[in-house]
């Protein structure tokens, strides 16, 4: 009876390590693993490895797997067949399936899914050192597997993943509701244009190039933003951008008389269609906080701003300054005012 035992022991507790180990290489997260492997662990190095080409330690535990299962299921009706005699070999099958199912499956393939990352780095180097003795066993089986099994590897993730990821994260309590928030948010910077976040046309502040600072004083002491819009003789001939403060101490100087366009800085232009995300890298880059939007045919559209773009990430920046909060709205509601007369 004793052999019996001891088979079907060892039987079961191959099963279940099999099976647990299987779970949790499936199971534990990629993002996690190359996080631990940073930090050089040996362990997270080689379950990272494993992560990223499943197919033959997966090959392993399924060739192990059955050799217990099978072989070993030999073994013990050999064994039940001289312990228990005929009679009693019936009913023995049904209790040693019924063990195999419950622990040699379902247990340790909830234990190994609850347990993932913990089981799978205490597995990953034995898994890849029997994974190099089965190696011929395993490219037998990677051959006539392989016409099965071939297609494009699947992205570890994707943007709507981690933004759902970030929404439970805030609902379990991991995240906080401003971090999720801007996660969220960072998202929407490839999906907007400059045509969407733009000052439009009809709202921009712009003086005349040929007007001196003396004509223009009032305006430039008016004006609400640091940097004003220089044009030739209509808004569509943009010929630079000029500070408020270099306008303001030239006056103040006693250049009075100087034309506005001899303090001008280069203008940038950006299409409509600009998308958001690439504008900030070229405000950073650049060192500039403004560009001037045109349409299609070259015309100006309405000018963005490094603030306007930084405003999709943390919301609506206002200072003691701003007056009109949303001047697109603004513009909006001139034109559907036009229109209604």
């Amino acid at each position: 009876m004793f052999p019996l035992i001891a088979a079907v022991l060892v039987v079961l507790i191959g099963s279940s390590i099999c099976s647990s180990v299987e779970t949790a290489l499936f199971s534990v997260s990629t993002l996690k693993v190359r996080q631990i492997a940073q930090s050089n662990n040996a362990s997270a190095i080689a379950l990272l490895a494993i992560r990223e080409k499943m197919n033959r330690p997966i090959a392993t535990l399924v060739i192990l797997n059955n050799l217990f299962n099978i072989i070993g299921s030999i073994a013990i009706a050999g064994l039940a067949d001289v312990a228990l005699g005929s009679t009693l070999l019936g009913a023995f099958s049904v209790l040693f399936t019924f063990l195999i199912i419950v622990f040699g499956e379902i247990i340790p393939k909830t234990f190994g899914e609850r347990n993932a990352l913990q089981l799978g780095l205490f597995a990953a180097l034995p898994v890849t050192a029997l994974t190099f003795v089965f190696t011929p066993l395993v490219w037998i089986m990677e051959q006539v597997t392989a016409p099965f099994t071939k297609g494009a590897k699947q992205p570890t993730t994707n943007e709507a993943e981690i933004q759902f990821m970030a929404k439970i994260g805030h609902q379990e309590g991991e995240i906080q509701a401003d971090e999720a928030e801007m996660i969220q948010r960072i998202f929407r910077l490839n999906d907007l244009t400059a045509a969407d976040l733009m000052t439009p046309r009809p709202t921009l502040t712009y003086l005349p190039g040929a007007l001196t600072l003396d004509q223009a004083r009032n305006d430039i002491i008016a004006s609400q933003h640091t940097r004003i819009v220089i044009t030739g003789e209509t808004i569509d001939e943009v010929i630079g951008v000029a500070l408020k403060a270099e306008l303001l101490a030239a006056i103040v100087e006693g250049h009075s008389q100087w034309q506005i366009a001899s303090l001008v800085r280069t203008a940038r232009f950006v299409p409509e269609l600009a998308r958001v995300d690439k504008l900030l890298k070229t405000f950073q880059d650049s060192r500039e906080h403004l560009a001037v939007v045109v349409d299609e045919y070259g015309g100006t559209s309405g000018v963005i701003t490094l603030e306007d773009v930084l405003e999709v990430l943390t919301g609506e920046i206002v200072d003691e300054t701003d007056q009109s909060v949303d001047l697109q709205e603004i513009a909006r509601r001139r034109r559907h005012n036009m229109f209604q007369k």
